[in-house]
């Protein structure tokens, strides 16, 4: 799984200093997700910026210039697209009719090839799955609800999606991979990360573990925009078809494709407990585990899964 990260700066009182500190520690906290690739994007004097590198976070000089309000950011973990080729790494540049777009997917899509089809989606030199995202939006020429609901309805797989627009509009797409939102109202700004874990870590090492902050919830199936000003607004898709059984990944000997339907409760519970700790050194979160079970993998899955290493 790769990392999702990134802070909204609404209050607009943070000196560049402490954005630089929070995103380079933030970034390095998400290395435990993903250190093939690195990715920021952001929006200074009018132009939407992605900067990236094929190189783990803390190899990678996270700095944005002293306007920028919202920085989006991916830590990556390749499974479709060598990261070599920068242009297979993420954020993804965009453009939905006028509406410049930069998006970053976690989690992976299996019917990426089937929708580029179906919808006679231009080739390009990107190969990964994720890319089909961005140009679902482009062929919508847009990025409304509707535009972005028609998206995450088509995608089967696992995703949560970020999408920041030109106007500094940052976008959540929250399927069934996991996020963790906090706003700090105090200071007059919200951090993400895909696991509370990470974040919890981050807050740790920026001393603002003890500083107010709420979590802001945000469930499989609901799309959040914040606006530079930190204001949310909600939707929804329909999110029914992502916790269907679907998965059989080729590359672990279909070892997803047995023993589905078990109980959850039929199962050993030290052996989950084991099961979560292992997973944890891999850089996934406990949320992560637990959706694959109860999307009917049993443990044993789970643990080919995480021994089969990279595809």
């Amino acid at each position: 799984m790769c990392c999702l990260f990134g802070m909204v700066d609404y209050g607009h009182i943070l000196p560049q200093k402490r954005k630089h500190q929070i995103l380079t520690v933030l970034a390095a906290e998400c290395e435990a997700r993903g250190t093939d690739a690195t990715g920021i994007a952001y929006n200074s004097r009018g132009t939407l910026h992605i900067y990236k590198k094929p190189v783990p976070a803390h190899q990678l000089r996270v700095r944005v210039p002293a306007d920028v309000a919202v920085v989006m950011g991916h830590t990556r973990m390749t499974t479709q697209g060598s990261a070599r080729r920068n242009c297979n790494n993420h954020p993804f540049r965009g453009v939905a009719g006028e509406v410049p777009f930069a998006l970053a997917h976690n989690g992976i899509l299996h019917n990426d090839d089937a929708l580029k089809q179906q919808y006679h989606l231009p080739h390009c030199k990107i190969q990964t799955d994720s890319y089909v995202a961005a140009q679902l939006l482009e062929m919508k020429r847009r990025l409304d609800w509707d535009a972005l609901r028609f998206m995450a309805e088509q995608l089967e797989g696992s995703f949560t999606i970020t999408i920041l627009d030109g106007a500094d509009n940052l976008n959540f797409i929250k399927g069934n991979n996991p996020l963790c939102l906090l706003d700090f109202p105090r200071l007059g700004f919200y951090l993400y990360a895909s696991t509370e874990e990470i974040l919890r870590r981050a807050l740790d090492k920026l001393r603002l573990r003890q500083e107010r902050h709420i979590q802001v919830p945000v469930n499989s199936g609901e799309m959040v925009r914040i606006a530079r000003d930190g204001s949310i607004e909600r939707s929804l898709f329909d999110d029914a078809r992502l916790f269907l059984p679907w998965y059989n990944d080729p590359c672990c000997g279909g070892a997803f494709s047995k023993n589905r339907g078990q109980l959850v409760s039929r199962w050993d519970e030290e052996y989950l407990t084991e099961l979560r700790a292992v997973a944890a050194s891999f850089g996934y979160a406990t949320e992560d585990i637990d959706m694959l079970l109860q999307q009917g993998f049993s443990p044993e899955d789970v643990e080919d899964f995480l021994y089969c290493g990279e595809c």
